[in-house]
């Protein structure tokens, strides 16, 4: 089959990438970092035109298939996340070959040792972002492609400790954030492991599509789907689950940020979702999804006025993802009620968060960049000289947003429209509130550049490249033209229908939970 190669690709590239990273001279590192990336972003593009050409397919790896081989799966959803991956990471690329270039150094320190402290650090940034960040991306398209459920937490582990080890980058600034995020994705990884388990004693098998066929409600059912529920849901850092999030994701270099925001905690609720349909679809019931919806509610107010609050600028970018994640939990209620829309608009949300998102923290960085602080107040008369920054991250916003015509708009759109259908009329009311509790925080920094700098202001705007000025404007756009753009990823999601048979079943099961005909 045609697309076969190029799933081949997007998994085992980047992987071998990130060996020729790690082995190569220091100076090499970011050409072999560049290359894989142009690479993987081409095997990702031929696998969506592939796929969109000849549907669904399975490929056994060895010519061993289930049971007793590993399997790679791909649907529409499936190619949707490898897209979104590639996008993402070829951008943040462009931008990490800037940031972590040798004339990025800051400038001369107040001492020889500071000074060489700096050099240090920057050459170690250097050093170990790509092999990292090429294994991350290996894990994370082997995660979307994976049909079993071992091979899963397997990915699950190479994508968490690779995102840990990314944090712990940034030096002694960031070991504790590294070190809690660590205990943290072990903890969620036990969880899910665990989970595992229990579904191999019952059913002797962890092939998904056996799985589905055999899953009926009961007490290992339920004990397997709230262990690798519990545990992913903390890996995604869903409210009151977010403690390690908001550290993590500030204290890390800005490339870094970018992925663990755009991409890492993605991944682990599109797991979810596989799971939930293709698993659980006739175990779950509404009032499950109502649990997690009701933490998406919370998590949308409470991390939205977190980000209010905040005086540093990442911070307020990393509360503000952990906002954006309630809005992919909340669809959860909806679509059990029969909103299959709400699948569709959580999806098509993730994909504009992705781009958003990792658009809003490159900007950060580049804020960071030229000013050396990351205090909001230090923006204060820069929209001259960092307008390009200013306009990624105010692009960036409309799509948090979800005003028109950004791709988070359709996406708040189709999840509003499934919770009306289901006269879920809190869930309307919070992503409305999400919204204009979003523009509070993007107009805080944004109204930054229009407001004049006090006479006695001595700061001093560092010139920045090119490179850190069009990837972020370019991936907020990404995120615009999604909203025009929406069929393509929708009807993309058609094949191989991941949202059919599996949908239904979850549906009738809640039904008859509640004595439905």
């Amino acid at each position: 089959m045609d697309a076969i190669p190029w799933v081949i690709g997007c998994v085992t590239v980047p992987i071998l990438g990130a060996l020729v990273a790690f082995v190569v001279r220091e100076r090499w590192v970011a050409s072999v970092g560049g290359l894989t990336s142009v690479l993987v972003t081409a095997c990702a593009g031929m696998l969506v035109w592939q796929t969109s050409r000849v549907g669904a397919f399975d490929y056994p790896v060895g010519g061993w298939g289930a049971p007793l081989g590993i399997e790679l799966s791909v649907d529409g959803l499936s190619v949707l996340m490898v897209a979104m991956t590639s996008v993402v990471g070829f951008f943040v690329s462009v931008y990490a070959w800037s940031y972590f270039s040798p004339s990025s150094e800051p400038g001369p320190g107040p001492s020889q040792a500071v000074e060489a402290h700096a050099h240090h650090l920057q050459e170690h940034k250097r050093r170990y972002f790509w092999p990292l960040w090429l294994l991350l991306w290996g894990g994370l398209h082997a995660l979307f492609v994976s049909s079993d459920i071992f091979n899963l937490y397997v990915t699950l582990e190479v994508v968490g400790l690779s995102a840990v080890s990314l944090v712990a980058v940034a030096g002694e600034k960031a070991s504790g954030a590294a070190m809690r995020y660590l205990l943290v994705t072990l903890v969620g990884s036990m969880l899910y492991l665990l989970g595992v388990g229990v579904l191999y004693a019952t059913y002797s098998t962890v092939d998904i599509d056996l799985l589905s066929q055999q899953v009926v409600s009961g007490a290992s059912a339920w004990t397997a789907l709230g262990l690798m529920a519990a545990g992913l849901v903390l890996k995604t850092a869903l409210f009151p689950a977010h403690f390690w999030l908001p550290g993590a994701h500030s204290s890390a270099p800005s490339p870094v940020s970018a992925l663990l925001s755009g991409l890492v905690v993605t991944s682990s609720f599109y797991l979810l979702v596989r799971l939930w349909l293709d698993v659980f679809g006739a175990v779950v019931v509404l009032n499950v999804a109502l649990v997690l919806a009701s933490l998406g509610l919370f998590a949308i107010v409470w991390g939205s006025v977190q980000a209010l609050l905040q005086s540093r600028l990442k911070l307020l970018v990393a509360y503000s993802t952990v906002a954006q994640l309630g809005y992919l939990f909340i669809i959860f209620a909806p679509a059990l009620a029969g909103g299959e829309a709400a699948w569709r608009g959580g999806i098509l949300y993730a994909l504009s968060h992705a781009c958003a998102k990792a658009a809003m923290f490159m900007a950060a960085g580049s804020f960071v960049y030229a000013l050396g602080d990351d205090e909001i107040d230090a923006l204060c008369g820069t929209g001259q000289r960092l307008f390009w920054t200013f306009a990624a991250f105010a692009l960036a916003g409309i799509t948090l947003m979800g005003l028109p015509p950004s791709g988070g708009f359709v996406g708040k759109w189709l999840i509003a429209r499934a919770a009306i259908e289901a006269e879920q009329w809190v869930i309307v009311v919070a992503v409305f509130l999400g919204g204009l509790l979003t523009a509070g925080y993007v107009f805080k920094v944004v109204q930054m550049a229009f407001v004049s700098a006090p006479e006695t202001s001595t700061t001093e705007v560092r010139p920045l490249p090119l490179p850190m000025q069009w990837a972020p404007m370019l991936l907020a756009l990404a995120a615009i033209v999604l909203g025009f753009w929406a069929h393509e990823p929708l009807a993309l999601l058609e094949v191989g229908n991941p949202f059919g048979d599996m949908y239904e079943a979850a549906v009738g099961a809640t039904n008859a939970a509640q004595g439905a005909p």
